[in-house]
């Protein structure tokens, strides 16, 4: 998915007299300097190429991302076959492994060299332009020798036939490429310019032809083609001056981020002002993450020196430590916003390092046109896979809110973190989901929308309860002794399904309960998580807190009637016959937990030393009497709802693991130390003992 996603929003439209191609920029080029070419192997070399030269292709070839077009999805390296879906017909890619027949085997030097620098292929018939050979053109002898090297000898030959391309009328019509390329196709190889660094024209080089970074960052013109190639002539100033494609946008490089903030970036999908999305993507997982840090230090070069026009940088403003927005609880953005996104963007935007991307400074925030935010917010999307951060975490769809309420949510972004930007039109919302038709999850599970509580006639005293559940541990810290909220196990303030929502809870209380071997109400439930779970003291039944909690319960009853069966009540359901292996929790919770709750179950903290995400073990988490210390109890909570952004699912990306998976993680963290509590001697007098129980 990651593939087609990468190749689709490349898209372009190149107009020629008497047609119209499709530009979908392929995979980028980027190398180290090769050696020389040793003159008897240039161009079209006889007998075996030195495997030092071959080496040099596969790096190229593999920094260049080949393989995210010319590899079908299951199919043979390179062998191509990749259906590239267009608004003209659908584009099949190449097979480029040296078979004499299906792929490249029998074509010579020339002829690879002539598709790749002017679109034409080996029998003379104009390519569409599916790999950017207006950048490819500017391509060193040398780069372009390794390249054929590693696909002539590094490739084993896969006799594989793509699909042929057949686009209706007009768009069949190859001849009128030949036209494009005569208005439009720069021939010229790249020239340094001795008034600048080898440095600088390194990254140049690069920038410009091999990374052919202006297929998706500068605008194009008449004809559909960049407007400038390098930077020159009277448009030189749009050169990566940004440009909207397929309902992204890309952003304008010039002068965008100091240098060493564009080099963690390119390294490792993300920095301190955000996250890549869309194509790029692909690019850093499979291409820019495998550069040197001195072509990737050259390409930050150049680029910083590209004048953006502004008089200072967005990215140099922005702050730390910030405080949640006054709006956050009197607006209906607000509350959308901390009912689905605070979890992951914190309710001051802050996001978590490494993780989730903060919005301040984010340029996908503050973009004029909210098209990145708008794609993302309805089809989701994932982070790069890199060596510094080897886990993706994905971006849930949010598609299945209206128009209006995502309109609500993304305003309230813009207004807070988009340094200006226009707030989101429903209007804008509706339409870029006709274009991008994001699919809706069938779950039958209804979420509360908390927007509501602020039609209801006692809304102050239902936002504080709701507030209270959120910020348990902050504005109860007399009644919190450990780093938990209510919303640490009631996922999105309880509106979770299987994430122990409070949806309908209220109508089940009064209820017999067997820890205590009695009939409880409300009140004491709400208590004993603040014994248990929060490792603190109960409130007093007369308190307003108490009565705000109960006042949020029962506005999420709704219309729950004690016989009624909630969907999605509870934690969910775990298979209780397995054992539990800790050993291969331990490495579960490594894999899958560590990057929120720490390396050693210690929690998260930001830079102020605020907890983000809650310990697991140790004197700072939920005791011993806790459900939340058994086992299986544990393990149907993981299982259901963690790790959270595992996947694109509405509302956290929630679940993902077996339940053999769960179970041994669960062992793993349950049975690490954490706090006694003292009144376990009067549990389960009367009933049975649950198995799992620590006590």
């Amino acid at each position: 998915m990651a593939r087609q996603a990468a190749v689709s929003v490349r898209k372009r439209l190149a107009y020629g007299a008497g047609a119209v191609a499709l530009v979908i920029g392929g995979g980028v080029l980027w190398a180290l300097q090769p050696p020389a070419l040793d003159p008897e192997l240039s161009p079209g070399f006889v007998g075996e190429a030195p495997t030092a030269l071959v080496a040099q292709g596969r790096y190229i070839a593999e920094l260049g991302d080949c393989v995210a077009c010319h590899t079908a999805r299951g199919g043979a390296e390179m062998a191509g076959g990749l259906a590239l879906e267009s608004p003209m017909g659908t584009i099949y890619s190449t097979n480029i492994t040296p078979d004499p027949e299906a792929g490249i085997g029998a074509w010579s030097f020339a002829e690879f060299d002539r598709a790749m620098r002017k679109g034409v292929a080996k029998d003379g018939h104009n390519l569409y332009p599916a790999m950017p050979y207006p950048s490819y053109a500017k391509m060193s002898a040398a780069d372009m020798g390794a390249l054929w090297a590693y696909l002539r000898q590094g490739l084993e030959p896969v006799k594989d036939t793509p699909p042929r391309t057949a686009l209706g009328f007009p768009f069949n019509q190859r001849w009128g490429l030949g036209l494009w390329n005569t208005a439009f196709l720069q021939k010229t190889p790249f020239a340094a310019d001795p008034a600048q660094s080898a440095q600088w024209n390194r990254g140049a080089y690069l920038v410009q032809g091999l990374g052919h970074c202006g297929a998706c960052h500068t605008p194009r013109g008449i004809g559909f083609q960049e407007v400038t190639m390098d930077g020159t002539g009277p448009k030189g100033d749009r050169f990566l001056a940004g440009a909207e494609v397929e309902h992204w946008n890309a952003v304008s490089l010039r002068n965008l981020w100091s240098v060493p903030d564009m080099v963690e970036l390119l390294k490792t999908g993300q920095n301190r002002f955000g996250t890549v999305s869309g194509s790029m993507v692909d690019v850093i997982s499979h291409s820019t993450q495998h550069i040197s840090d001195a072509d990737l230090t050259a390409m930050a070069v150049y680029m910083d020196s590209l004048p953006s026009g502004a008089a200072v940088r967005q990215a140099d403003e922005v702050p730390t430590g910030a405080p949640v927005p006054l709006t956050t609880y009197t607006t209906a953005g607000g509350l959308g916003y901390m009912q689905f996104c605070s979890d992951c963007h914190r309710p001051n935007g802050a996001g978590v390092p490494g993780v989730f991307p903060p919005f301040a400074g984010n340029h996908t925030i503050a973009a004029r046109d909210p098209a990145t935010l708008l794609h993302i917010t309805l089809t989701g999307g994932a982070s790069a896979q890199t060596q510094t951060h080897p886990r993706a975490f994905h971006m849930p769809s949010f598609a299945r809110l209206g128009d209006d309420e995502i309109a609500e949510i993304l305003s309230f972004l813009r207004e807070n973190w988009g340094a200006g930007a226009p707030p989101v039109t429903t209007a804008q919302v509706a339409q870029a989901r006709k274009a991008l038709d994001p699919s809706v999850d069938a779950s039958s599970f209804v979420t509360p929308r908390l927007r509501g509580l602020l039609d209801a006639p006692n809304a102050e005293e239902l936002v504080y309860g709701m507030r209270l559940n959120a910020e348990t541990r902050d504005l109860l810290p007399d009644h919190v002794g450990d780093k938990l909220n209510c919303t640490s196990c009631h996922l999105n303030a309880g509106t979770v399904a299987d994430g122990s929502p409070y949806v309908g809870v209220t109508a089940f209380f009064p209820t017999y309960m067997t820890r205590p071997g009695k009939v409880i109400d409300m009140q004491e439930r709400i208590n004993g998580c603040f014994q248990r779970s929060m490792n603190g003291k109960p409130l007093a039944r007369d308190s307003a807190e108490m009565a705000a909690f109960l006042a949020y319960y029962d506005w999420m009853r709704g219309k729950t009637r004690p016989e009624d069966k909630v969907e999605g009540r509870g934690i969910g359901k775990i298979d209780t016959s397995l054992t539990p292996d800790p050993e291969r929790g331990a490495q579960i919770y490594t894999a899958q937990c560590a990057a929120c709750h720490g390396a050693q179950g210690e929690g998260v903290k930001d830079a102020e030393g605020r907890v983000v995400y809650p310990p697991l073990w140790g004197a700072e988490s939920f005791n011993i009497g806790a459900g939340m210390a058994r086992t299986f109890k544990a393990a149907a909570f993981v299982k259901h709802n963690m790790p959270i952004a595992m996947h694109d699912g509405f509302p956290l990306g929630q679940g993902g693991l077996s339940d053999q998976d769960a179970v041994d993680v669960a062992e793993y963290f349950t049975h690490m130390p954490r706090p006694d509590f003292a009144g376990k001697v009067n549990d389960w007098l009367k009933d049975p003992k649950p198995f799992d129980a620590r006590y």
